[in-house]
C-alpha cells in the first residue's frame, strides 16, 4: 500500500506495509508468556480470527521451545545479564561411518 501527500517540496509517497502474522506473534511474545493472551494480542493486531492465530502461536511455540531458551541471571551487585542456551538436535542414522554401525 502507498499513499500520496503533498508537501511544499512536491508530492511524496509514503509506503505502508502492515505487519505479518509472524511479526505480530513476535510482538505478543514480548508482552506476555501466556499463549492464549499471545494469540488474542496477535489476532487483534492483525484483525484475524482467533482460532487461526492460536494454531500459529502454538506452532511457533513448539519450534521456539526446542531451539533456544533465554534466561536472565543476576550478577554482581544486582546487574543482570542474559544467557542464551541453545540445544542442538543430533540425528543419527543406522549406517554411521564414524561408529562403524
Amino acid at each position: 500500500m502507498s499513499a500520496d501527500w503533498n508537501t511544499k517540496y512536491g508530492t511524496r509517497r509514503v509506503r505502508h506495509d502492515p505487519p505479518t502474522l509472524d511479526e505480530a506473534i513476535f510482538a505478543a511474545v514480548g508482552i506476555t508468556d501466556d499463549q492464549e493472551q499471545q494469540a488474542e494480542i496477535a489476532a487483534s493486531l492483525m484483525g484475524m480470527p482467533l482460532d487461526v492465530v492460536q494454531a500459529e502461536v502454538k506452532k511457533q511455540a513448539r519450534t521456539n521451545s526446542r531451539i533456544t531458551a533465554t534466561r536472565v541471571i543476576a550478577g554482581e551487585q544486582g546487574a543482570q545479564r542474559s544467557v542464551v542456551v541453545e540445544r542442538r538436535v543430533v540425528r543419527r542414522f543406522g549406517n554411521d561411518k564414524r561408529t562403524g554401525t
